[in-house]
């Protein structure tokens, strides 16, 4: 169904960085889902009412915050879609996450008015009246729920899109609702207990977690996060197949929104190499990395001096020195500047995250390290994070 609904309306569907057809699969999944969540609101809602069940009625209320959703949903595409301009000069891509963000809270508010309501009812009960229609409706809620879900899930992959794995999981958790509530109508059968309160109370609970979560992922996007491992190994292998780069280091990739990244990165190339021709070499790898990952390289030439001994033996001088410090540190762009009185090292250091030693910390050891050598050694550093 998902395939044939993509095919009767989107044209060129695979092309999922363009911001026009990413529009495309926003529209279509906003509609589905205003169209759905309307039809069930009204079911339940009528059945809620016959039934006098309060979880039924939150439900219902819950699908109409869905549709909603699905219209905040249609809006944030429409302006994520809107082509570069002199005051947004990188698009509006990041729109999506604005949109997962305002869908988070909407679900916060109604998963804290269904726990408000929910505990009402478990103090001033009300006694459940069960029908076979009433439950034969909720069980058709659940299968169209569960086909919004895998329906959202499916695109949502596909693009890469917050908004619509966000929406997925929502579709998820009303299932869970919906099952709750099926749960408090049959125990309707057996015991005058609360359970239709108590079963709000759980579901709600549920939901507002799910709120939380989306708004978590959601506030990592906009703060940003490192570029994906797998993506990070492709783009390492295609920048290093050329022979004459030695080695790369410094990468960082801005997310501007799905389909719009911006990077940097640099790489070292022989300075005994034709300066032209390493030109002419970065020229084409930057528009091969933009034709083959959509994503606006610039890139960084280090010339380094790859057959001087001397240099050598100081780089691995220096290792030797940093691994008794701490062996995830690592080194580049190291070069040496000899003098009449010391020796100048010039390098950078990048340290992980994970390693918990100080800047000035790393300096002075690696500083007394070096007094146990002959030659006067001064270090210039520069101290790296890894970014991607």
């Amino acid at each position: 169904m998902t395939n044939l609904l993509v095919k009767l309306f989107i044209r060129n569907g695979d092309n999922i960085n363009d911001p026009v057809v990413r529009a495309k699969y926003g529209t279509l999944s906003s509609f589905v889902g205003i169209f759905c969540n309307v039809f069930l609101f009204t079911l339940k809602y009528i059945i809620g009412t016959l039934s006098n069940s309060i979880s039924i009625i939150s439900d219902a209320f819950n699908n109409l915050s869905d549709s909603a959703s699905c219209i905040i949903t249609l809006f944030g595409y429409k302006m994520a879609s809107k082509p570069a301009d002199k005051d947004h000069p990188f698009g509006h891509g990041r729109m999506e996450y604005l949109t997962s963000l305002v869908i988070s809270v909407i679900i916060l508010l109604m998963g804290f008015e269904l726990f408000k309501t929910s505990v009402d009812k478990i103090i001033n009960p009300q006694r459940v009246e069960f029908s076979y229609f009433v439950l034969a409706s909720l069980f058709v809620s659940i299968g169209i729920k569960c086909w919004m879900g895998f329906f959202n899930r499916k695109l949502g992959g596909k693009l890469n899109s917050s908004i619509m794995l966000a929406t997925s999981k929502d579709s998820f958790n009303d299932v869970i609702a919906t099952t709750a509530t099926i749960i408090a109508l049959v125990s309707s059968l057996f015991t005058d207990l609360p359970i239709d309160g108590i079963m709000g109370v759980c579901v709600s609970v549920f939901i507002l977690y799910s709120g939380y979560s989306i708004i978590r992922e959601t506030v990592d996007h906009l703060l940003g996060q490192p570029a994906d491992e797998e993506f990070v190994k492709k783009l390492d292998a295609v920048i290093l197949q050329n022979d004459k780069i030695l080695g790369m280091h410094d990468l960082i990739i801005h997310n501007y929104g799905p389909g719009k990244q911006i990077g940097s990165v640099h790489v070292e190339v022989s300075s005994n190499e034709n300066i032209v021709e390493i030109h002419d070499l970065i020229d084409r790898l930057e528009k091969n990395i933009y034709e083959e990952f959509r994503l606006i390289m610039t890139i960084h030439m280090d010339p380094i001096d790859n057959n001087n001994t001397y240099v050598k033996q100081c780089r691995a001088m220096v290792c030797d020195a940093l691994n008794e410090i701490d062996t995830t540190l690592t080194i580049h762009d190291f070069r040496v500047v000899t003098g009449n009185t010391h020796t100048n090292l010039i390098f950078d250091i990048l340290v992980p995250f994970e390693c918990n030693l100080r800047d000035d910390d790393i300096k002075n050891r690696l500083d007394e390290k070096l007094k146990n050598y002959e030659t006067l050694f001064y270090t210039v550093i520069t101290f790296d994070r890894k970014f991607a």
